[in-house]
């Protein structure tokens, strides 16, 4: 759990208490859908700048179902 808080922060304050890449505004929503839409990888980055590779590829290694 306490890798999670590295890299996704949930807080009522941002963003509705939407799952947000940690130190942004970014809901983690938004890159799935960037996904679903066949976005690749490389442009959602260019579109949020403040999300790492290193946020993204654990939120896309993270199970599901805990």
């Amino acid at each position: 759990m306490e890798d999670l808080k590295k890299y996704i922060t949930i807080d009522p304050k941002i963003q509705s208490g939407q799952p947000v890449f940690a130190g942004t505004r970014v809901p983690v929503e938004t890159l799935i859908w960037h996904l679903e839409k066949g976005i690749l990888l490389e442009e959602f980055l260019e579109d949020f700048p403040s999300v790492t590779l290193e946020q993204v590829l654990y939120v896309l290694a993270s199970p599901r179902n805990k």
